[in-house]
């Protein structure tokens, strides 16, 4: 299979891989993974509970460079945005940048649901209306 540069560029040179403390009110923490293609994605945001701004995001993912490449551009662009505007992050976004072939575009949902879950995880800490 042959990957375009964008994922190529992100998979051999990431900057957002790491972890946060899951007990962090301010982190929330979102795990999607794809039992079909064995792909797991753990994406943790902070968000500054005031101002409701992703401060940081951070992945880790066992799996292939498309959905290493994933991780990371969602990383890349969901920082210093708001979570309302990270909410409508959708996977074909993330297949148009990356360049996705059509048997990994699987990657690309797994880190819209990441986002969502992550989200979600957040929200339920700071006792936020979904």
């Amino acid at each position: 299979m042959t990957y375009s540069e964008k994922i190529l560029e992100r998979f051999e040179n990431p900057k957002h891989v790491g972890s946060m403390d899951k007990t962090d009110l301010n982190v929330g923490t979102g795990l999607a993974g794809s039992v079909s293609c064995g792909d797991i994605l753990k994406l943790q945001l902070k968000i500054n509970p005031e101002t409701k701004i992703i401060e940081n995001a951070v992945w880790k993912t066992f799996g292939c460079a498309s959905a290493m490449a994933s991780s990371e551009y969602v990383c890349e662009i969901i920082k210093n945005m708001h979570i309302k505007d990270a909410e409508n992050i959708q996977n074909k976004q993330i297949v148009d940048e990356l360049f996705l072939p059509p048997v990994k575009v699987h990657c690309s949902v797994l880190a819209e649901d990441a986002i969502k879950a992550a989200l979600k995880d957040w929200k339920n800490k700071q006792n936020v209306s979904q």
